[in-house]
């Protein structure tokens, strides 16, 4: 009898039937990502693993497993310091992605921002790495690429194909699994420069929860999970939305009331191009309009990190003056 294989026992653990199974410990799920991110499972294997969690349901502990483990993998430079980490993975079926200009706003404002985040593994959708072009942006090859452009534009994006190669591979697996793996979970919560302030979306709702407690698992001081249009960090401006905040030891959840009290008409094609004719002021666009102002308000009380007591209206009006205060020929 040929001997076991060494990743064997996490597929067990994981699929030994309805009474005998159970979730990863932290440790488990640690040492499971490793043997992953260094290429040391088989391919059904692999694929066993990902979707028996993806049946249950990550749970946080696991999740922290494994995001430690890419950590303890990842080779920063010391000295990279950035004040929010922004996730973008889903891409936008419905809607253009006009969280990336609230996410350009607050970088004119000076807030230095790191955004990573995949594209491609889903047909029909837009990702912010794609629409960064219209911009003149390109996404970083090398963390010196990402100093430069922070001390440039106090923004940088880096995909996952780059950041965790292994993790950009496993999300391109979608196709062929049927099914979003774990993996998408993990790379919003990677918050790779540590920043004391991360945002991220979810489109399911039991994820949100999920996000906001392993957040505070892993260290991080203050995170907002949106969920939000399309799976992405944008507030949608004719709908409440659902926020969930980890704020030092204390989880908040909340609704925000929508900007519109209408549900407004989707474009039947959606064109790139026009969020920067919308960061120049040539075109307006309501919805447009009202996602950019949500997010900011959102992003910009998430960075205050104590500043809790204003209002809604308050943070909304302070977007207001950011937006406006843009420098139109900046892209």
């Amino acid at each position: 009898m040929s001997q076991e294989h060494p990743f064997a026992p996490f597929v067990r653990i994981l699929g030994k039937g309805k009474n005998g199974s159970r979730s990863l410990t932290r440790d488990e799920a640690r040492t499971a990502m490793g043997m992953i991110l260094d290429e040391q499972v088989e391919p059904e294997q692999l694929g066993a693993f990902l979707m028996l969690i993806r049946m249950k349901e990550e749970a946080p502990e696991e999740l922290q497993g494994f995001a430690e483990a890419v950590r303890e993998r990842l080779r920063i430079p010391a000295g990279i310091e950035v004040s929010l980490d922004w996730s973008s993975y889903a891409g936008k079926k419905r809607r253009l992605p006009w969280f990336l200009l609230a996410a350009l706003a607050l970088a004119n404002q000076g807030v230095r921002i790191f955004m990573h985040g995949a594209r491609g593994h889903t047909p029909g959708r837009i990702y912010t790495e794609d629409v960064l072009a219209e911009f003149g942006i390109l996404p970083e090859r090398d963390w010196q690429g990402v100093e430069r452009s922070l001390e440039a534009r106090h923004f940088a994006f880096m995909s996952i194909d780059t950041l965790v190669p292994r993790l950009g591979n496993i999300i391109q697996l979608r196709p062929v699994l049927g099914l979003r793996s774990p993996v998408h979970t993990l790379c919003r919560l990677l918050n790779p420069l540590a920043a004391a302030c991360c945002i991220d979306g979810v489109f399911h709702p039991p994820y949100a929860p999920m996000h906001q407690k392993t957040a505070q698992l892993l260290g991080t001081r203050y995170s907002l999970t949106i969920r939000g249009d399309g799976g992405e960090a944008e507030m949608k401006p004719d709908s409440d939305t659902e926020l969930h905040w980890v704020r030092g030891a204390n989880l908040d959840h909340e609704y925000w009331p929508r900007l519109y009290n209408q549900r407004m008409v989707r474009e039947e094609q959606l064109g790139p191009a026009d969020l920067r004719r919308f960061w120049r002021g040539e075109i307006d666009h309501a919805y447009g309009e009202g996602a950019v102002i949500s997010t900011l308000a959102a992003a910009l009380r998430l960075l205050s990190q104590e500043d809790h007591a204003r209002s809604t209206t308050e943070w909304i009006d302070q977007a207001r003056e950011c937006w406006n205060a843009r420098d139109i020929d900046r892209y």
